[in-house]
């Protein structure tokens, strides 16, 4: 993982190391961190592609006020990876275009 160990001003500490997947593939950070912290420092930079144009999108404002780091986590789209912490096995996803939820009727079955 790509992480500052130390730095000359500021103190921090990680959580315990945790396993989670991007589009299938093993990954670990460290439990709590933002999710886009994680895969950044595993070399992912690109997290969704924008709904009209298809264009890469990544890590931009980090404080979940633009909707850059938009992804699907645990089958969930439209998750802000920038300020959603990082727990063990996690399922993450490039979103592709808008994120929908399926429908769900009365009695919780699925509907178009």
């Amino acid at each position: 993982m790509d992480l500052i160990e130390s730095h000359p001003i500021l103190e921090f500490g990680h959580g315990r190391t945790v396993s989670f997947t991007f589009d299938g593939r093993a990954m670990e950070g460290f439990e709590g961190e933002p999710i886009a912290v994680a895969l950044h420092a595993n070399g992912v930079k690109v997290y969704r592609y924008s709904p009209e144009a298809h264009r890469p999108r990544g890590f931009f404002c980090a404080i979940g006020k633009c909707s850059s780091c938009f992804m699907v986590v645990d089958g969930v789209p439209n998750v802000r990876t920038c300020v959603t912490p990082l727990k063990e096995g996690m399922a993450v996803m490039t979103q592709h275009g808008r994120g929908s939820v399926p429908m769900q009727e009365k009695g919780g079955e699925q509907g178009a």
